[in-house]
Parts: C-alpha cells; sequence; structure tokens
C-alpha cells in the first residue's frame, strides 16, 4: 500500500474525511493532532471543572496533583 501526505484547509478538513471513508480502497489512519472540536471540549471541560471547584463541588488539587497530571 502507498502513502500519500496532503494538506487539507483546516475548514475542509472534515469534510474531506467523509469523502475519502466512502473508498473501500482507502485506509484513514488517526491523527495524532487534536482536532480543532477535541481542543475546545478539552477547554470547555477544564472550566467547568474549575467552577465546580470554586463551589466548592469539587475538591481543589494542590500543585504537586497538577503537575504529576502534566
Amino acid at each position: 500500500m502507498k502513502q500519500i501526505v496532503l494538506s487539507v484547509r483546516e475548514e475542509k478538513v472534515n469534510f474531506f474525511k467523509e469523502l475519502i471513508k466512502n473508498f473501500d480502497f482507502v485506509k484513514v489512519e488517526k491523527s495524532s493532532e487534536p482536532t480543532k472540536d477535541e481542543i475546545l471540549l478539552c477547554i470547555e471541560r477544564g472550566m467547568k471543572e474549575v467552577e465546580l471547584m470554586r463551589q466548592g463541588k469539587l475538591p481543589k488539587k494542590n500543585i504537586r496533583q497538577l503537575l504529576n497530571e502534566l
């Protein structure tokens, strides 16, 4: 099997992925880069966690715990 590397405009990536999925002779490998939607979802989750911590509904993490997650 041969590989082809393509550059696609950001706003057309999802369209292009859906298009090539319809070809049975093309194998699409998962990208190692997170998508814009995935990044925004992670930021949104983080903001919700911060708000829950401020309200006292979620325990606060100390700096060691935070650094260990990174």
